[in-house]
């Protein structure tokens, strides 16, 4: 029986690609007739506001060479902030800007300092003031800022405080949260008041605990929180603004993702994270009963809003077949409609293949939990198995082209959350706390293991492809693994020695570095133990490396290295690296050809 797709003409990567990408941010209008949101219409992103009940979008910005990061909207609606940087160099500043369009007023002009918006609207309620976060003081603290935006006075109200943002105003304006990240799963929860006295702890000390501001209760008594404070998972709970006192409220055995409040203060809505399926959740809080919610498609909900009057909820909606788009939720009639149309530019859906989760076994007995695609194939097939980043992210059903590009040339993906992910409570996620190359390589190898014993598999047949953390296990299994003869690999801003990488850190992130991967004084040895760098004589896989110029994140360097170590012994190794870009590919043209390149590399040794 000949495979089906051996029947057709193959398609060119560009037609999986969306005809526009959406960044994970949206935003409802305080009157709710608008939805803002970020998409790469212009060939980068950009800031773009659409009408709840369809229409036309209107681009809001138009940079050039900067990119959208962060976005909110003002109390009156006329305007919007935002943060943008520049080719991806990850120092954001803050802008101004008309919601009908025009030139943006920047806020900050320091180009050696970072600026962030916080967790929650950043305006104070009376739309006056704007809070924010920056490192401009120091590299290494990243301070809470509040702004007059009638005088231009800049307050600074968090200092030698580590890593913290912003959370949310008390609905009076006279107090904001804030929250200081030591790492993944250690925060630190503050109340600062805005008549200059000092931030006050709210947060216990012990146990270590994550601790992510939500909205304020409409009585300014306290605030939902979500935390994993004495739990696996975590859950939503209110603290007490007084006492510091935490009270559950919503305790599922899995994570909750995002939470979000109606202006009116009476609807609460929230994400449930169901094996990587996104659930959709909500509460009057005026009742404290529970509002029916649609199921939604098997996907990934990558952001929420909720309108001031608490009828729609917003959502950034991915399905395996089905790009990131903004959708919205009636909560009064169950809908779910589209507001944005992104679609694969040249694909049927029909066309689309949707994966399987499966479970394969790791040798501390445990199972490991991996979205399978395969493709509709009568013969053994070779297999990729795409590594995420992280490492505390997660594997989600949510569109991705190249896996579908690769399914269309009879190639299957295996993407799996081996121990370090998110998404499973926090001692999966913590397995691989300053053990990079340890536990999660062998959760890897397993895989291959079980691939290689698959009947549908060729096992001669077995590829690799991963970014950022994702590119650090592609070259460990490439150098410490290389009996298992991987047949290519792919490896997007990946690191190849964890002491350069840590020595080089952003400086805000120095203590998350040092909690998550290992500190590079004290643990040298250790750490070059563990560095693919270390193994780069045992190579022999076909490897193509690409890397952005820009890397705040994982430096330049770090793929320098270990493409120096391969030339030097005469191995082959392409090398792409992308003047314009940081971490990843935000513009439009060089991710068409970096995922073309790496999917025309993978084919071409993993198709039969």
């Amino acid at each position: 029986m000949t495979p089906p797709d051996t029947l057709r003409p193959m398609r060119p990567y560009r037609d999986f690609l969306p005809d526009r990408r959406l960044w994970p941010l949206l935003g409802l209008s305080p009157d709710g007739a608008e939805v803002a949101y970020v998409d790469d219409a212009t060939g980068q992103f950009n800031l773009a506001v659409r009408p709840v009940a369809g229409g036309a979008a209107r681009q809001v910005t138009a940079f050039t060479d900067q990119q959208v990061r962060g976005l909110a909207w003002h109390p009156d609606g006329r305007s919007l902030a935002v943060t943008a940087d520049v080719d991806g160099d990850e120092q954001h500043q803050v802008f101004l800007v008309d919601a009908a369009g025009g030139e943006p007023r920047a806020l900050t002009d320091n180009r050696q300092a970072q600026f962030n918006l916080g967790f929650g609207p950043p305006f104070s309620p009376d739309g006056r003031r704007l809070a924010y976060a920056g490192n401009d003081r120091t590299r290494t603290d990243q301070d809470v800022l509040v702004r007059d935006l009638h005088t231009g006075e800049v307050s600074r109200l968090v200092v030698d405080a580590g890593f913290t943002f912003p959370g949310f105003w008390s609905p009076d304006g006279t107090r904001l949260s804030a929250v200081q990240v030591r790492n993944q799963s250690d925060h630190e929860l503050y109340l600062v008041p805005l008549d200059g006295g000092q931030p006050r702890t709210v947060s216990p000390a012990e146990p270590e605990a994550s601790y992510l501001p939500g909205p304020w209760l409409p009585d300014g008594s306290g605030f939902v929180v979500c935390s994993n404070a004495g739990r696996e998972f975590t859950g939503l709970a209110r603290i007490d603004a007084t006492t510091g006192e935490l009270t559950w409220q919503q305790t599922p055995e899995h994570e909750i993702d995002l939470v979000a409040r109606s202006a009116d203060g009476r609807v609460l809505a929230w994400l449930v994270n169901v094996d990587g399926a996104a659930q959709l959740r909500a509460q009057d809080l005026s009742t404290g009963a529970p509002i029916n919610t649609p199921t939604l498609p098997a996907g990934v909900a990558a952001g929420i809003d909720v309108s001031s009057d608490g009828r729609w909820v917003a959502l950034l909606l991915s399905r395996p077949t089905y790009p990131l788009n903004v959708v919205v939720v009636d909560l009064h009639t169950g809908e779910l409609r589209p507001v944005t149309d992104a679609a694969p530019a040249g694909v049927d859906p029909s066309e689309l293949i949707a994966p399987e989760l499966v479970h394969y076994p790791s040798r501390d007995g445990r199972h490991v939990p991996a979205w399978l695609y395969r493709p509709r194939s009568s013969v053994p097939v070779g297999v990729v198995m795409a590594l995420h980043g992280g490492p505390s992210a997660q594997e989600r059903p949510g569109y991705r082209p190249l896996y579908q590009h690769l399914l269309h040339h009879g190639v299957a993906v295996l993407a799996p959350n081996v121990g370090g992910s998110t998404g499973y409570g926090k001692s999966y996620m913590k397995r691989v706390f300053r053990d990079w190359g340890g536990r999660d390589l062998d959760d890897f190898t397993d895989g291959a293991h079980w691939l290689r014993k698959q009947d549908w598999v060729d096992p001669a047949r077995i590829g690799l492809y991963g970014g950022s953390y994702g590119g650090f296990a592609v070259l460990s299994l490439v150098a410490r693994r290389p009996e298992l003869d991987w047949v290519a690999a792919v490896d997007v801003c990946g690191i190849s020695n964890l002491v350069t990488l840590a020595r080089s850190s952003p400086p805000t992130w120095r203590s998350m570095v040092s909690a998550m991967i290992g500190d590079p004084d004290t643990d040298e040895e250790f750490l070059r133990s563990r560095s693919p760098v270390t193994y780069a004589d045992q190579i022999r896989a076909p490897l193509f490396i690409l890397q952005g110029a820009n890397d705040p994140r994982v430096p330049q360097h770090e793929s320098d290295q270990i493409v120096e170590a391969l030339r030097a012994r005469e191995v082959p190794v392409r090398y792409d690296v992308y003047p314009d870009e940081g971490h990843g590919f935000t513009k439009r043209h060089n991710q068409l050809q970096a995922d073309t390149d790496s999917a025309e590399f993978l084919i071409s040794h993993l198709a039969g």
